[in-house]
Parts: structure tokens; C-alpha cells; sequence
């Protein structure tokens, strides 16, 4: 199922990444890094204040990585002949005889950097796709410096007959989404800016192999990315915005490779095809409450009249994926008990389904993409939680079987299980009488909660559920006593597209009351308390956190956030930056509806800055951000310090122990989503600025230690 896009992107997969990174404060000067814009930058003599928790938490996080380095690999892709995986050095494949693995592409290669007139940054594989026969090879490889990437097409050679491996034939600059249509056929969406709009086709059959333009949507607020089916059969180009879609098809098994179009965009209609036999498996917003339900359609006249509704799930349960796996289709689900559940509608016979549930510890399901030699009777998935590490799984669902599959060979026989660890699942009211859940972890160890420290996580925005993936950094908090809690607030996607609509334009502010509930009811049930409690949030994540600190800045001691989106009023007001037009409908006009104007503008943490006491604030923001105005996390710094000393000036400290921290670190060269690699999270690269080498996690680890009080671990033995 296609992920909607946002300013905040649409990547359905996200590496591994920590809760923070980190670097210094007030701006007061420039630092410039080459071509790059001018970084703001000044030194901040409470970063020494750091210095030794850091390196206490650097050896930590490099032990913890090291224990769960064999889960960072999930990219294996079996073909026929061969194993793909994607390695530091970019990407190996082995045949089925082979133990060892050969480099076949190597990332050096394809994407020189440097002095030389190379592109900045450290480059990182992103995704792979194989040709049906393994004829061919695409892969697209992503700078640390820069959103858009590069696709690389590769011929592959026989091992045993030739001594290059491969053959780069082509090398495609800013493709987003790519699939084979055949072995000679590429599709592929280009980006432009921070949109898609147009696919391509490249044949390498034909003379010239000059990629031809084959679909363009020029509606400003749109996003088109390609797919292909579970079964190979059919590639699909989605045209999706906020709140509307459109799907075309292309029959990969014809030799004209026509798109054709399934529906016709219609206001307020989302949906998303598969394919079975000789029709189509469709979810879509067509159920009551205008919620997600699973219909059939003929291939031969797929429009909206001829759609036959299949299963309509209960008003507690809310679909959240779709997998067509041989005669079933097979939904990931989220239960009223709030946990996870395969549910799985036979499509010959509807009326025979079944729901399976899944281990109660499971926060997060992914399915994997099938390679050319995987089985289609069976479906893989990934299980984790933010406490747990990835587990496989094999789900049967003619054998109604859930299989796991066996820990590697040499693993820790504590490595997966987490049992040390609790999962509560809880509700908590808002404002308004509505229900919110939140998921609770804590060490089985862990005592009196009420004395232990707490790490808060929330987003709530774009229908987007909050990210339960595992997290080595997670893990490590947990085994230091930390209790952790995510609070699904309304604007995110937990509980269905109408969780969503609650709080989208002039509905945001119920994001907000929802976070605060969170807070006042977790420490009344005896879960921490305010003076040991911290928010994380990053992106759009920022909004609800920023303005809870404006209204209600005694709730917790301490905010951590990553790129954080501050300036909600100043960005929406402003039509020529990106994506402000695709954005209105997830936060309003407020340059065409005064509402929308009042709305904004009673909520925006930028414009509701007053001097009073604030957490100390870690705000991390990427001078090659494009979604998040750099200017306005530095707006926001400046202010907050302003609110601060002023209120200390006017009553010399009499609320507070001490004055908060406001640090600002903005880390030169990363995008809004950071740096691609382990290396890159854990150490601040300083090459190319001449910085020092920088610890950003065990950095904000050591932060949020010093700001709530808590006495530092103790170094291992």
C-alpha cells in the first residue's frame, strides 16, 4: 500500500535511526562549508557540561549497535541464481553455493565524492531492484547532502566467465521509485525539488536507450511514485495528494506496456490496487465513515461502478496494510485491544476469513517485498518493537500458519526476546472525553516507577502512524531504568483516517490537548513525574510538543527535538517555499481563510513564545534541509533564550532551581532525515568542516541525564 506523501516525506521504510543527535547554540556567527549556504554557529561553553557523560554513552551505544549489528541488514533479495545484500561498501551478491558474498557494485564507484568535482556527503544504497531473470540490476544510492538521488542500471556477467561483475550502463539522477516492468524495461518517477509528477520509461532494447516520458500529473499538490504487484504482474503508477488518488496500470505481461487508468480522481477518494487472477484487490476510503475497506474489480473495466466490497472491517479495528498472497488477501490490522492482528479474507469465498493475532510485544509489522525465487503462497514479515529486536516471521495463510523463523547461527540467545522488558498498552482521556492510547515500556527491573525517568515520544500529524521500530538506543534507555512511553495523539493514523482528520487544519490544537493529557495522566498513575519527565519529537512531531511548551512548559524538564517544524504560521503564509501549497491540506490557508489564520496562529510554537520558565530544549536542525526552514529553528532558539533571560531578569530565578539550557546544533550536510549511516548518527563527521568528530546520540543521552538530574550510569566493568 502506497504511503502518502508529505513535506515531511513518504518513504514506507525508514533505516535505523537514534532518538537525537546534537551540537552547540546561539547563532551569532557563520560558519561556511563550501558551496553550501552559511551554517549558523557559535560556541556554547555548556557543552563541557557534557563532555564526560558522552563519552560514557559513546562506549554504550557502540556495545549496544555491536550486540544488534546483524539486525541493520534487512535488504536480502533471492533471486534464482543469487543473494543480494546491501554492505557498507554497497552491494554484494553470492550464488546459492557460495558462502562467501562478492561485491557487485561498489558504492566508491557509482558515487565518487571529494575534492575532485565529486558530489558531497557520504553515500548510502537505498533501495534494489532486480530484473525478473537477474538479467539487470537498479539500485539507487542516496548522499547525506542531499534529499533527491541517483539510480544506477547495471548489467550483470557471470562470475565464472568474466572478471568485472558488472556493468554500469546508465546513471539516472534524482529518481525517486523504480521497478522492472521486464528484463529490459525500467520505470522510474523523477524528482523535482521535493515533488514527483513525472515516470519514465527506459527501454534498453531500443538503438538509442534514451528514457521516454510516459505519464506526467501536473496538479501542484500530487505525488507519483510506481509499484509493482506481489505477484509481478501488473505495475501500478500512483497519483496521490492528502486526500485524494488516482491509480494507473500497466500489464507487464503485454508487449505495449499502455497504462491504463483504474479510476479517475474524485474529491476525497483514496485508494490503492493489487492484483489477483484476472481483477483487482482494492483498499479504499469507500467504508463507513469514509474508512479504510477491501473491494474486487474486474481488470477489464476497473472504474469505481464496478467495485464489489469484500470485507468491511468492525468500527474497533483499523486496517493498516494490504498483501495479496496467493488466493488471500491478508490485512495488517490494529485491534481494539490496540494490539496487532493478521486478518486474512479468502477472495474466492470471502465469508471463510480469519484473524491471527500477533505476539502481544508487536508494535511494528512490515512485510517484505518478494525477490524473482521467493514463494508466493507465503509472506514474510518483519515483527519488532521499540523494545524488541526484528524478528521474521513466515505467515502460511493456507495452513493458517505463523512461523518464526530460527535466530541466526552464533546469535546471543538473548538477543531477540526482550522478555526482560513490559509492553502495557493504556488509555488516557482528552480534554474532550476522547481516548487516547498510548504504549508504555519499562524495565521488568525497573521498580518504583514513579521515581524513574521518562522519555516521551509523539508526532500526530499526516495520518502517519508514530515509528515503533526497534531502536538499539530505545533498548539501551530501557536497560538504564528509563520508562518509555508513545502517545498516539490525534493527527496521526493509529486509529484510522478519521484519527487523522480530528486533527488536520482548524483541529489541530486536539494534537495538543491529547499530549497534554498524556502527561498529566501518566504521572498520576504514579509514572514518573514532572522534574524527571522529556519529550522527543522530530518533523511535524515538533508542533504539538512546541506549543504544549508554550502553554504548559511545567509538564517535563526536558524537550529533545530533530528537525522540528516551529513555524507553522510563517511557512503557510508563504506560497514560494516547498510544498506550502501541498501542505494547506494538512494545516490550512491562512492566506486565503482567516480561520484557518486564527488556527494557526493560536498554536504556532514560533509565534507563542512568552517569558516564563521553559524545559531545556536540544533542537537539532540540517543546513540541507529542505522541508524545514533552517531560519526558523534559529528564530525559535533566539526567542526562547529571549523569553528565558528575560523572565529570569524580571524575577531572578524564584520558579526554578536553575535557568533551562536552550542548545541549538546545526549539523552541516544532512538532510531532513539525517545522516544515512550508524558512523554517521553515532560520530558527527568533521572532515569536510574541519570540525571535531562528535558523539550526537551518547551526546543527547548526556543531555537529557545532566538536565533531569539523574545520577550518570556507572561504567561496566
Amino acid at each position: 500500500m502506497s504511503a502518502l506523501f508529505s513535506r515531511f516525506g513518504s518513504f514506507a521504510r525508514l533505516r535505523l535511526r537514534p532518538f537525537g543527535l546534537c551540537r552547540t547554540t546561539p547563532p551569532a556567527a557563520y560558519l561556511y562549508t563550501g558551496p553550501s549556504k552559511p551554517i549558523p554557529r557559535c560556541s556554547n561553553p555548556d557543552l563541557k557540561k557534557y563532555k564526560n557523560l558522552q563519552k560514557n554513552f559513546k562506549r554504550r551505544l557502540r556495545a549496544s549497535y555491536s550486540k544488534f549489528a546483524d539486525l541493520q541488514d534487512e535488504s536480502l533479495i533471492c533471486g534464482r541464481d543469487y543473494v543480494y545484500s546491501v554492505g557498507c561498501e554497497g552491494i554484494y551478491r553470492r550464488d546459492w553455493r557460495q558462502k562467501e558474498a562478492e561485491l557487485l557494485l561498489d558504492l566508491e564507484q557509482c558515487c565518487p565524492g571529494g575534492e575532485d568535482g565529486g558530489e558531497r556527503g557520504e553515500w548510502a544504497v537505498q533501495r534494489v531492484r532486480v530484473s525478473p531473470s537477474e538479467r539487470h540490476l537498479a539500485a539507487t544510492m542516496k548522499s547525506s547532502h542531499r534529499e533527491q538521488a541517483r539510480c544506477v542500471v547495471v548489467k550483470q556477467a557471470d562470475a565464472a566467465t568474466q572478471k568485472d561483475l558488472s556493468k554500469i550502463l546508465f546513471t539516472l539522477h534524482n529518481v525517486f521509485s523504480f521497478e522492472w516492468a521486464n528484463d529490459e524495461v525500467l520505470f522510474y518517477t523523477t524528482q523535482e525539488g521535493l515533488r514527483c509528477s513525472r515516470v519514465f520509461r527506459l527501454d534498453l532494447n531500443s538503438p538509442a536507450a534514451i528514457p521516454r516520458p510516459v505519464f506526467e500529473d501536473t496538479q501542484p499538490d500530487v505525488f507519483v511514485e510506481v509499484a509493482l504487484s506481489r505477484d509481478g504482474r501488473i505495475l501500478t503508477i500512483n497519483s496521490s495528494s492528502k486526500t485524494d488518488s488516482e491509480v494507473w496500470l500497466i500489464n507487464v505481461t503485454t508487449p505495449t506496456l499502455e497504462p491504463l487508468l483504474v479510476q479517475r480522481r474524485l474529491p476525497g477518494l483514496m485508494y490503492h490496487v493489487e492484483h489477483w487472477r484476472d481483477g483487482l484487490v482494492i483498499l479504499a476510503n469507500t467504508g463507513p465513515g469514509q474508512e479504510y475497506q477491501v473491494l474486487k474489480a474486474p481488470l477489464s473495466g476497473p472504474s469505481l461502478g464496478s467495485w464489489v466490497p469484500v470485507y468491511t472491517p468492525c468500527p474497533e479495528v483499523t486496517l493498516k496494510d494490504m498483501e495479496v498472497v496467493g488466493e488471500h488477501c491478508v490485512l495488517t490490522t490494529r485491534e481494539a485491544s490496540g494490539g496487532l492482528a493478521l486478518t486474512v479474507v479468502p477472495l474466492a469465498s470471502p465469508l471463510g476469513g480469519f484473524s491471527l493475532p500477533l505476539p502481544l510485544w508487536a508494535c511494528s509489522c512490515e512485510s517484505r517485498i518478494p525477490g524473482p525465487a521467493d514463494p508466493r503462497h507465503a509472506l514474510q514479515l518483519l515483527l519488532s518493537s521499540p523494545a524488541h529486536p526484528q524478528e521474521h516471521f513466515s505467515f502460511q495463510p493456507m495452513d493458517r500458519l505463523l512461523l518464526s523463523r530460527p535466530e541466526r547461527e552464533g546469535t546471543p540467545p538473548e538477543r531477540g526476546r526482550g522478555g526482560e522488558h513490559v509492553t502495557k498498552r493504556l488509555e488516557v482521556q482528552s480534554q474532550d472525553g476522547t481516548r487516547v492510547p498510548v504504549t508504555l515500556f519499562h524495565s521488568v527491573a525497573a521498580g518504583c516507577l514513579q521515581r524513574a525517568p521518562l522519555l516521551l515520544h509523539v508526532y500526530g500529524a499526516y495520518g502517519r502512524d508514530l515509528n515503533m521500530h526497534f531502536s538499539p538506543e530505545s533498548r539501551l534507555l530501557l536497560d538504564l531504568g528509563w520508562v518509555l512511553a508513545y502517545c498516539h495523539i490525534r493527527g496521526g493514523g493509529e486509529l484510522g483516517l478519521s484519527w487523522h482528520r480530528q486533527a488536520r487544519m482548524k483541529g489541530k490544537r486536539a494534537g495538543v490537548e491529547d499530549l497534554r493529557a498524556c502527561l498529566l495522566q501518566l504521572h498520576a498513575r504514579g509514572i514518573s513525574s514532572p522534574s524527571r519527565s522529556a519529550i522527543n519529537a522530530s518533523s511535524a512531531g515538533a508542533v504539538p510538543v512546541g506549543a504544549l511548551c508554550n502553554t504548559d512548559p511545567h509538564l517535563v524538564r526536558a524537550v529533545t527535538l530533530q528537525a522540528p517544524f516551529v513555524d507553522v504560521l510563517g511557512t503557510m503564509m508563504d506560497g514560494s517555499r516547498p510544498l506550502t501549497v501541498e501542505e494547506r491540506e494538512e494545516w490550512g490557508d491562512p492566506t486565503a481563510d482567516p480561520q484557518h489564520r486564527l488556527a494557526i496562529a493560536s498554536y504556532c510554537p514560533l509565534h507563542n513564545i512568552t517569558p516564563q520558565c521553559y524545559p531545556s530544549m536540544l533542537l537539532t536542525a540540517y543546513s540541507e534541509d529542505g522541508r524545514v526552514s533552517l531560519d526558523g529553528v534559529v528564530q525559535y532558539a533566539e526567542r526562547v533564550q529571549q523569553a528565558v533571560h528575560t523572565h529570569f531578569t524580571a524575577l531572578h530565578g524564584a520558579e526554578c532551581e536553575r535557568a533551562p539550557r536552550v542548545v541549538l546544533n546545526v549539523q552541516p550536510g544532512a538532510d531532513h532525515f539525517g545522516p544515512n549511516h550508524f558512523d554517521l548518527v553515532l560520530e558527527e563527521t568533521g572532515r569536510r568542516s574541519g570540525g571535531a568528530r562528535t558523539g550526537e546520540s551518547a551526546l543527547q543521552m548526556a543531555f537529557l541525564y545532566t538536565e533531569l538530574g539523574l545520577d550518570s550510569p556507572r561504567r561496566r566493568s
